[in-house]
């Protein structure tokens, strides 16, 4: 045998690295250009298996482990990392000239069979050292997210350490936000599935930056820029974005878990401090509509600004309804049916036709509520001067929940 033959059986004793750093530097290339740091000693395991047929002890493969790990912070794929280790083997196969040209199959037939072990193990052990490492980091950043996202909503952080911490996640705090909660029909046992399906959506309509999704109090969160958000209230397309809850409502309506779903959508305002403001018009949008027991799957806090205003009140407001229409309960059946046919009057624009169809009742059923709503209270829904009083009463019983509840005392 000659010298040129001998010399990967010897290369390890004499500490020659010359042909090794060759076949580590090709399964770079062939990986893309991962760094060659990565293979470790996995090509001297190769080559002890390869020529005395030694396994490698468990040791060493915690080492290719925290390998594994490492790429997965340097942020190297799963793929090219595997496929580093692969083509490495391959080559140095290739690399074994006393192998090639051996005559015995046997000999050739059990360094592959030490070889394929050593291959198997190592990538079996690449990758679950890189999948440990992706779990963790996806931790790391779910947490920091969170609690990104809570200080945001909150709006009383520091507005520099927002800012440098926002950076990273693609977040430009300068730019006008609005703040959509969805809010699940029932508790969700796990909301991965329900984030990860706005989060597609979202993005590909959106784009992944300006764009944080997240969960706080039993509630879906997403923090999106409004310049990119065109609200639908002609009916069409809203532009070239879809309105942001008519998109959220959409994705997450094809679900199983959580239907119905209902989402509010709070105003657009500028800067840190507004991301805080929409999501408190959110929040509100979504309160309301559960104490008028609307079931709008999609809430827009522009349109629930007048109870805003008649709660901000809420002493005055039980006292306006205590005035104008508690007496209507004197009414056979109580006052609730006057109230929704109160409400279904203003609503169509006092055309009592149209109330009627509304409520499924006849016109002359219709006029004979407005003649009783005019004796018990002393206000004529007809009357300019009375209909805003009744109106703002109407509206402030819905949102008191009257006389379904007892007025606040």
């Amino acid at each position: 045998m000659t010298e040129s033959t001998r010399r990967p059986a010897a290369a390890g004793a004499r500490g020659d690295d010359g042909w090794l750093t060759e076949v580590a530097r090709g399964a770079s290339a062939d990986a893309g250009g991962v760094p060659v740091e990565l293979l470790g000693d996995y090509l001297r395991l190769l080559t002890d298996a390869a020529v005395t047929g030694r396994r490698p002890r468990r040791g060493e493969l915690d080492a290719v482990g925290a390998l594994g790990r490492r790429a997965a912070e340097q942020g190297v794929s799963a793929g090219r990392a595997v496929r580093l280790y692969l083509s490495a083997a391959r080559r140095l196969w290739r690399h074994l000239p006393h192998l090639a040209r051996s005559t015995d199959s046997e000999t050739v037939r059990a360094a592959a069979d030490a070889v394929l072990h050593v291959v198997d193990a190592a990538v079996a052990t690449l990758a679950e050292g890189y999948a440990a490492a992706r779990r963790e980091l996806v931790r790391r950043e779910e947490a920091l997210r969170r609690e990104l996202v809570d200080d945001l909503l909150r709006g009383d952080s520091d507005l520099g350490g927002l800012v440098e911490r926002a950076e990273p996640f693609g977040l430009d705090l300068a730019r006008v936000h609005q703040v959509a909660l969805a809010s699940p029909g029932h508790r969700l046992p796990d909301t991965e599935a329900a984030i990860s399906a706005l989060e597609r959506v979202i993005f590909d309509r959106l784009g992944d930056r300006d764009v944080l999704v997240a969960t706080k109090e039993g509630l879906l969160v997403v923090i999106a820029p409004a310049d990119t958000v065109t609200p639908d209230r002609g009916g069409g397309d809203g532009g070239p974005v879809a309105d942001l809850g008519r998109l959220m409502h959409g994705e997450l309506d094809r679900l199983v878990r959580g239907r119905p779903w209902q989402v509010a959508v709070g105003r657009p305002h500028p800067g840190l401090y507004g991301i805080a403001r929409s999501y408190e018009e959110a929040r509100e949008a979504l309160t309301t509509a559960r104490r008028l027991h609307a079931d709008t799957p999609v809430i827009d806090a522009h349109d629930l600004l007048i109870y805003r205003v008649l709660l901000r009140d809420q002493a005055a407001m039980v006292d306006l309804v205590q005035a104008v229409l508690t007496p209507l309960s004197q009414a056979r059946g109580g006052a609730e049916p006057l109230l929704d046919t109160l409400n279904e009057y203003f609503a169509c624009g006092e055309v009592a036709t149209d109330a009627a169809r509304r409520l499924h009742v006849s016109v002359r059923t219709v006029t004979y509520r407005l003649d009783r709503i005019r004796a018990l209270s002393g206000y004529d829904p007809a009357d300019p001067r009375d209909r805003f009083t009744l109106h703002a009463a109407v509206l402030g019983a819905r949102a008191l929940d009257w006389p379904r509840r007892p007025l606040p005392a």
